[in-house]
């Protein structure tokens, strides 16, 4: 296993593209609001995205801190991905309590690319908790869900709210 340093790049690149992807979601909110807010569910959908790009942008920074204990990286890993999941599952649970008429597969969709995006997280975090540096791969496919899902909730945002 390669030691962290050797990852710098990978995070650091991951980090920013994750926050200039949360930019352009608060640009699709802000050029869409009466819309967004005008539809239910389209708010929690905002705030998916966002959370979906800043755990990202969270685990990448808590990845890039110097001389820090593996064990200490996996209990902010966990806490990270954790937090991110609750709130994301908290607008699920709120969406499928009122979808007033839209088809069961837009939640379905959501609560997938949520769980797709959360479990590599929390794997990887057992493993890092665990002494095991092999959970930085487990963040991998984590990242890429995170923003498969990010990129289309604010695809929903930015176009298909047009139509």
């Amino acid at each position: 296993m390669p030691p962290i340093t050797e990852w710098q790049t990978l995070f650091a690149v991951q980090a920013s593209a994750s926050a200039t992807l949360t930019g352009l979601v608060f640009v699709a909110v802000s050029i869409n609001l009466s819309r967004i807010l005008s539809v239910h569910g389209l708010s929690g959908r905002a705030l998916e995205s966002i959370v979906q790009f800043l755990q990202v942008f969270f685990l990448c920074t808590a990845v890039l801190i110097p001389r820090q204990p593996i064990r200490v990286l996996g209990a902010e890993v966990l806490v990270i991905a954790i937090v991110s999941w609750t709130m994301q599952v908290g607008t699920h649970v709120s969406y499928a309590k009122s979808r007033s008429g839209h088809p069961l597969i837009w939640l379905i969709t959501r609560i997938v690319q949520t769980q797709l995006a959360s479990i590599p997280l929390f794997v990887a975090g057992v493993y890092l908790l665990l002494g095991f540096p092999i959970g930085l791969y487990w963040l991998i496919p984590g990242f890429v869900f995170s923003f498969v899902a990010g990129v289309a909730n604010a695809w929903v945002l930015l176009v298909e709210i047009l139509r």
